[in-house]
């Protein structure tokens, strides 16, 4: 592995990008390059071997639990899946007995939930690593993959214009961080009634303004694609807003991302999004399929973030 300072990451919570300087992220994404390079070229690289990884899904998954467990098995380790239905977590065991338990027996936690403070809460009273799979408010494991493979494809990441158009979901407030941290325009087209968390949108435009780059919420999608060089979207109803679906099929009518709005970016634009993805609705099929995606480089290296998360925190 590239030579690093190891106790920067040992024993580190992962639960946001918020929490990490522009120079460990990089960091993190170069570990995730070479493990990458790595499993391409059938290099063994058992960097956890004997480890355990406790992964706790109250919010199902496709691409979270299938990188974590291969990222920990190409990793040398182990991964123990472990569903609302196999623990106790929820059915009367608080959450810092779960915490204090599973740190005795396994050497770090991945956590995919509803609630964030549930994240914050194992995080107080676990003695191991906690990685934040996704929360309501957070995907920072999705954005870490994202920035990735926009390094891959662009050559680098600063003064990039990344422009989001949907929801101001859990993944546009990862974007504003990650975006913000790394130092690229991140611009987020949103409806009103669905932007994203105040809040978020000033600590990420505090990072930008320290790391060289800008935040911006607006109204309109076409005004957020003009020129930018990356364009990103999320599907409108998340896991968990099924009963909101047809009101926000009306307030993001508009909002989607096809060949209209491809052809106001950048000639040299690249396509992403998280998936899983609702063609026709937030992007079309002809756009997902088209040569500017990279939608299944960017699910890809998930995997190879996360290993790269894991083999630094938990090593």
């Amino acid at each position: 592995m590239i030579e690093i300072d190891q106790a920067i990451f040992k024993g580190r919570d992962f639960i946001s990008l918020h929490d990490f300087s522009q120079d460990e992220l990089s960091c993190i994404i170069n570990v995730a390059r070479e493990l990458k390079a790595q499993q391409k070229t059938g290099r063994p690289h058992p960097i956890l071997q004997g480890k355990t990884l406790g992964m706790i899904f109250t919010k199902s998954s496709t691409r979270t639990r299938v990188s974590f467990e291969v990222g920990m098995y190409q990793l040398g380790g182990h991964a123990l899946f472990l569903s609302g239905r196999d623990i106790q977590l929820g059915r009367g065991e608080t959450i810092a007995d779960t915490a204090r338990v599973l740190s005795r027996m396994v050497d770090g936690i991945m956590i995919r939930t509803f609630s964030h403070q549930e994240v914050l809460d194992l995080a107080q009273f676990a003695s191991i690593p906690i990685i934040n799979g996704l929360t309501d408010l957070l995907h920072p494991c999705q954005v870490l993959a994202d920035l990735m493979t926009i390094q891959e494809h662009k050559g680098h990441l600063a003064g990039l214009k990344l422009a989001y158009i949907g929801d101001g979901n859990n993944m546009a407030h990862s974007l504003l961080f990650g975006g913000a941290k790394m130092g690229l325009h991140v611009v987020i087209a949103s409806p009103p009634g669905y932007k994203p968390d105040l809040g978020i949108v000033a600590m990420a435009q505090a990072d930008a303004k320290t790391n060289g780059g800008s935040i911006e919420v607006v109204d309109d999608p076409l005004e957020a694609v003009r020129g930018a060089d990356v364009l990103y979207t999320d599907v409108w109803a998340s896991m968990g807003q099924e009963e909101e679906a047809i009101v926000r099929k009306a307030a993001f009518k508009g909002y989607q991302i096809n060949s209209d709005v491809l052809k106001k970016a950048n000639p040299s634009a690249i396509v992403l999004h998280c998936l899983p993805a609702h063609r026709g609705e937030e992007i079309t099929d002809e756009v997902i399929e088209g040569v500017q995606s990279v939608v299944f480089d960017e699910a890809e290296n998930r995997l190879h973030a996360q290993k790269a998360i894991m083999a630094l925190v938990m090593k």
